[in-house]
């Protein structure tokens, strides 16, 4: 056996404390984000109380007049904080982001995965690939130049002619900053996230079961719905939450395109929207203008939320591949 130097063990010693320090920055980061985020929040915890969640109007107050006091806090006269338009706004889109970009990822991982070899099917891998790496300013520039005007003028009411029957869909179709503009980019913001990762995930399934699947008279499509995605259900259902995440958390591509709307709720899929995100971003200086600081407490609140939003959804899918393991564990 060979004898271990001081040196070594040293090094040894050191590579354990940077792989500890590696593993715990993650949780010491969250951890640390999430207690600013709160501390900064309670004035306005303390100032609107469960109305926050429930109030549509959010209005600053007059900054430059009498100040209110309320539950030991002072704020602006007329100042009201309340969060329900972001929240359906932030929820809306994000939905319908998944709406369209889950098929759409799904199909194109599967050609990725079983359909393209050689050349092709790498150039169309990197172009997936690159597709995530556009910055989020671009597209939403792109979405101003095209697809705003594209909605007002022929999709809007193409939809309403068809599904206009329905309310959602019904109404004024406006003027193109909307909920589904906005959802529209965020979904060609996530379809590169979930496609590369489904796409991985669909190479990993056993070749010999798929050939197998093939072998006893299973079409492609049955191989498909059969074999390879419930092998690959829980990696998806990760990836889809890691999308869902990236949407709601995105920011300027939405800012650009969803109209900024405030103190109304969405009255059909054309209505302009505001996210938490976008509108944090949107306030933030005009909020720094507060003497009395609620506005930036208000905003620190709504991030709070929206940190409170996307774990939830991670734990959530994280319950749903739970019950897949354990029947694993028994059958096995």
């Amino acid at each position: 056996m060979r004898k271990v130097s001081r040196a070594a063990k040293a090094w040894d010693r050191g590579f354990r404390v940077l792989a500890a320090i590696g593993a715990a920055s993650p949780a010491v980061f969250l951890v640390s984000i999430a207690a600013i985020v709160l501390v900064e929040s309670i004035p306005t915890i303390r100032f609107m109380g469960i109305h926050f969640l429930t109030e549509t109007r959010w209005d600053m107050g007059n900054l430059y007049g009498a100040l209110t006091h309320r539950n030991g806090i002072t704020a602006p006269a007329g100042a009201s904080y309340g969060a329900l338009v972001f929240i359906v706004g932030t929820l809306l889109s994000s939905i319908i982001a998944l709406i369209i970009a889950v098929p759409v990822s799904v199909g194109t991982a599967l050609i990725l995965a079983y359909r393209v070899r050689g050349p092709l099917g790498f150039l169309l891998n990197i172009l997936v690939e690159l597709l995530a790496g556009i910055p989020s300013v671009v597209i939403g520039l792109w979405g101003i130049l095209v697809l705003v005007p594209w909605i007002a003028n022929a999709f809007a009411p193409f939809l309403k002619s068809i599904l206009g029957f329905i309310p959602f869909f019904g109404g004024q179709t406006g003027t193109g900053y909307s909920l589904l503009a906005s959802g529209i980019v965020l979904a060609m913001m996530i379809v590169p996230i979930i496609t590369a990762t489904t796409r991985d995930l669909l190479e990993q399934v056993p070749v010999l079961a798929r050939e197998g699947g093939l072998g006893i008279g299973m079409t492609s499509w049955e191989v498909v719905r059969y074999i390879a995605l419930p092998y690959i259900r829980e990696g998806f259902i990760g990836a889809v939450a890691l999308g869902w995440g990236r949407a709601m958390g995105e920011t300027m591509a939405v800012l650009m395109v969803s109209g900024n709307a405030t103190n109304i709720l969405p009255q059909n899929l054309y209505s302009p929207i505001s996210t938490m995100a976008a509108f944090i971003a949107n306030q933030l200086d005009s909020a720094e203008t507060d003497a009395s600081g609620m506005a930036v407490h208000a905003l620190s609140e709504l991030a709070l939320l929206l940190l409170a939003i996307t774990l939830a959804t991670n734990l959530v899918a994280r319950w749903l591949v739970r019950p897949r393991r354990r029947e694993g564990v028994v059958a096995s």
